[in-house]
């Protein structure tokens, strides 16, 4: 396999892997209704497996009702129910805050949530990439850089600030919000959690903390497969990187676990058991 593709975890079946990650795409709006999908030489180079896999992860996408095929028309995504959703009015504002590890699957946990209640999707890199990578060039560093001690100590910090006013211009407004990050350092420090709650608390919003746990070879897969330049130096060195996360950390505080590892269930199910925790914790 070329090293420039993504790599498959062999805790289940390739074609099922590549189904399931197709269908998160589908259900996080990545991929649009009515969209030809990739050919499948072209799929099959990108996820670096054979062109008899591709075909078998399309037929489970066939029969989930999730992809048509059409004659001269290719492979088109069938998802009308993008279009399609009611917004989620709480009694008072709610936070949802979706922390995990580069690649673990947060983001696509949030678009789906979005999708199915409509509020606000506040990512991190959607909201600061672009000014992070001026000012490290500005810095004389790469744009890429999220390793060093520059971005750590100056960049970083300002980040979760942008982030965090953010979510409380939303909260102020009454409204309720979607929050993807890593949170890994905040939420291994009691001081920030407790200024965190106390904030919010303030505002008379509620905060339910969601960590995405991943196992180490699926999230390979994932960081692979998105292709961020952001991710270089991890994937280059792929074994340190792996050795200098805990996978299996979990916050200090009450919190809903996803699993969208290999072996969870799909996104899709396990966001709708989040919803029905919020709206039970809400009563």
């Amino acid at each position: 396999m070329a090293d420039d593709q993504p790599r498959l975890s062999r805790s289940e079946s390739l074609h099922q892997q590549v189904a399931r990650n197709i269908q998160n795409d589908i259900e996080a709006g990545r991929l649009r209704h009515d969209e030809t999908l990739k050919t499948t030489r072209e799929l099959a180079k990108q996820w670096g497996v054979s062109v008899f896999t591709i075909n078998e992860a399309m037929k489970i996408l066939i029969a989930n009702g999730l992809v048509e095929s059409r004659p001269r028309s290719g492979r088109k995504v069938v998802a009308p129910q993008q279009e399609q959703h009611s917004i989620l009015r709480m009694p008072n504002p709610n936070v949802l805050m979706i922390g995990g590890y580069a690649g673990s699957g947060k983001t696509e946990l949030g678009r789906i949530l979005a999708r199915r209640i409509g509020w606000p999707i506040l990512d991190k890199d959607t909201l600061t990439r672009p000014v992070v990578e001026a000012a490290l060039q500005v810095m004389g560093c790469s744009p890429n850089d999220r390793e060093s001690k520059s971005y750590l100590t100056q960049i970083r910090p300002r980040e979760y600030e942008a982030l965090r006013s953010a979510v409380t211009e939303n909260v102020q407004c009454g409204n309720s919000a979607i929050v993807t990050a890593p949170f890994i350092r905040e939420l291994k420090d009691d001081a920030w959690v407790n200024r965190m709650r106390t904030l919010y608390d303030s505002l008379g919003a509620k905060v339910t903390v969601v960590w995405v746990y991943c196992d180490i070879d699926t999230m390979h897969t994932y960081i692979r497969h998105r292709s961020a330049a952001r991710d270089a130096s991890k994937l280059d060195n792929w074994p340190e990187y792996a050795a200098s996360i805990d996978v299996d950390f979990r916050p200090n505080i009450a919190h809903f676990l996803v699993d969208n590892s290999a072996s969870g269930n799909p996104l899709r199910e396990q966001a709708s058991t989040l919803v029905s925790y919020v709206l039970g914790e809400a009563k």
